[in-house]
C-alpha cells in the first residue's frame, strides 16, 4: 500500500502543469478596473466623486499602460551562456513578442471596456447638465454609442445654439464634462499609440477601433 502511494505521488509529480491562457496570466498581474458607479444626478453634481472615479479608472488602465502591456509578455527562457560572464556590457532582459491573443483579450476585455465605462458616465452627466430632470432625454432617440458621442459633443458646445444651461450648477457641470472629454481624447490617443506599438499597428485610430468594438458588442446583444 505504501509502495502504491509512493508511485502515485511520483506519477503526480511528473504531470506537467497546465499552462495558463494569456488572458488568465495578465488578469492575475493587473488590478481590475473600477466598476461603473450608479448613474444618478447626485454623482454628476458631486465633482469630487465624479473626478475620483475618472482618476482611478485612468490610473489603473491608461496611466499604467506600460506596466499593463508588460504583463502581457513573459521573459524568454534562453539558456544561460557562461561566456557572457566576461562581458561588461549589461544586456537588456530579452522578452518574447507580445502574444496576439493576449493583446486582443486585453483590448476587448479591459481597455475598451474601461473606456466605454468612462464614456457612459460622461455621457450620462452631460445629459444631467442639459436636463437634470431627464438626463437621458438627449440620448433616447440615438441607438449607436458612436452617435451618442456626437450628440453629446453637439449639445455641450456653447456655440452650437443648442446648449441652454438652465441653472448655474448645470453650466458648471457642462464645463467640467467638456474638459474631461477633452482629457479623455488626449489620454486615449497616447494609450492607443503604446498599445499599437506593442501589439502591432492595426492601422486604425483609437476612435475607429473603439467604435468597431462597440459595433461587435451591440451585434451580440
Amino acid at each position: 500500500m505504501v509502495a502504491g502511494l509512493f508511485w502515485a505521488t511520483a506519477e503526480s509529480e511528473k504531470q506537467p502543469e497546465r499552462q495558463a491562457l494569456p488572458s488568465q496570466i495578465y488578469k492575475k498581474r493587473m488590478s481590475e478596473p473600477p466598476s461603473r458607479p450608479n448613474l444618478t444626478p447626485q454623482l454628476c453634481f458631486n465633482q469630487t466623486a465624479l473626478q475620483d472615479f475618472l482618476r482611478l479608472s485612468r490610473g489603473m488602465i491608461d496611466d499604467s499602460i506600460v506596466q499593463n502591456l508588460n504583463a502581457l509578455m513573459t521573459p524568454s527562457r534562453k539558456a544561460w551562456d557562461p561566456a557572457t560572464t566576461s562581458e561588461r556590457q549589461i544586456q537588456p532582459v530579452e522578452r518574447k513578442p507580445t502574444d496576439p491573443q493576449a493583446c486582443r483579450s486585453f483590448k476587448n476585455e479591459v481597455l475598451f471596456q474601461s473606456w466605454q465605462t468612462r464614456s457612459d458616465v460622461l455621457n450620462y452627466c452631460a445629459g444631467v447638465a442639459l436636463d437634470p430632470n431627464d438626463p437621458d432625454l438627449a440620448l433616447k432617440q440615438v441607438e449607436s454609442a458612436k452617435e451618442r458621442e456626437r450628440v453629446v459633443d453637439e449639445r455641450l458646445d456653447p456655440y452650437s445654439g443648442r446648449f441652454f444651461p438652465r441653472e448655474a450648477r448645470t453650466e458648471i457641470l457642462a464645463n467640467l464634462i467638456r474638459n474631461e472629454r477633452s482629457v479623455e481624447g488626449i489620454i486615449r490617443s497616447r494609450t492607443w499609440g503604446l498599445v499599437s506599438e506593442r501589439c502591432g499597428d492595426p492601422g486604425t485610430g483609437w476612435e475607429e477601433a473603439l467604435n468597431k468594438w462597440r459595433q461587435d458588442r451591440e451585434a451580440y446583444q
